[in-house]
């Protein structure tokens, strides 16, 4: 049974999510979809890339990743689906792909051609469902796109060095349902300039000297439960993708606030690490 996903900003309250649903199923009454996310920031392509780089690879190989980003085509938003790591993704060529391709070479890239066939104003519904349907029933990409070398870049997707080494610059990417703040600093970039050196890391007026393993290290589990008041401090850890996040031990926006509002970082601010 194929596997189709989905990741959009199209969010719950309208229709869009459930009419791509219903077009795959309409072509193909025997495939499993699975929604990914459908609360990607409005026409936000860093967040939509982090959420996929970091989903797809649980999916069996195989699997069709949908995703429904900016995906309006223009002259300079072509439309592209592409086979890496033995998955398939189809998608505007607007950046999403690059932070995957980064790390992964892709086996085939193709810019979709097919629109002259289809008349729409809704690419998502009526070209990628046809795409991805084409995929599952076992096609392949040239019958419905021309290969091509190369896809669009992210701009800042990538942290910065300065030449002598002892600075890392990089900038918030992605905001999790906690606030949690992630950057562009990977855990093995990181290591391969730190070179064992003491350091210390900025965001804004805030400054960390610790990387902690875990989100609970931060807690003293000698003191009594009751006389710790852990919930609220902030921490700095590499995420299960290896990302740097600024984070609050056991935030919530309701009552002790998240890093993104206690310490006001939002999407592209710059985070920079000291080597000392």
């Amino acid at each position: 049974m194929a596997i189709i996903t989905l990741t959009t900003d199209f969010g719950e309250k309208d229709h869009f999510a459930g009419a791509i649903k219903g077009a795959i199923y309409s072509e193909l009454e025997d495939v499993k979809i699975v929604d990914i996310s459908h609360s990607v920031s409005p026409f936000n392509v860093p967040e939509a890339a982090y959420i996929i780089q970091n989903a797809y690879s649980s999916f069996p190989k195989g699997t069709i990743h949908l995703i429904g980003i900016d995906s309006e085509l223009n002259v300079e938003n072509k439309h592209i689906a592409v086979l890496l790591d033995d998955h398939y993704f189809i998608c505007a060529n607007n950046g999403i792909m690059s932070m995957i391709c980064s790390e992964i070479a892709a086996e085939k890239i193709v810019e979709i051609n097919i629109h002259d066939k289809i008349v729409t104003n809704f690419p998502v519904l009526d070209v990628f469902v046809k795409v991805a349907c084409h995929i599952a029933r076992g096609g392949t990409l040239e019958v419905i796109g021309k290969i091509i070398d190369t896809i669009k870049p992210i701009t800042n997707m990538l942290p910065l060095v300065n030449n002598d080494q002892t600075q890392i610059i990089g900038n918030v990417i992605y905001i999790d349902n906690y606030g949690n703040v992630v950057t562009n600093i990977k855990r093995k970039f990181f290591e391969t300039i730190q070179k064992g050196r003491e350091y210390e890391i900025s965001a804004r007026s805030y400054k960390f000297k610790e990387i902690f393993n875990k989100y609970s290290e931060i807690v003293n589990f000698d003191i009594p439960e009751d006389k710790r008041h852990d919930e609220g401090r902030g921490l700095v850890i590499f995420n299960s993708s290896g990302y740097l996040e600024i984070a609050i031990y056991k935030s919530d926006n309701a009552t002790v606030g998240s890093a993104s509002s206690l310490m006001g970082l939002q999407m592209r601010d710059t985070v920079t690490i000291n080597f000392l």
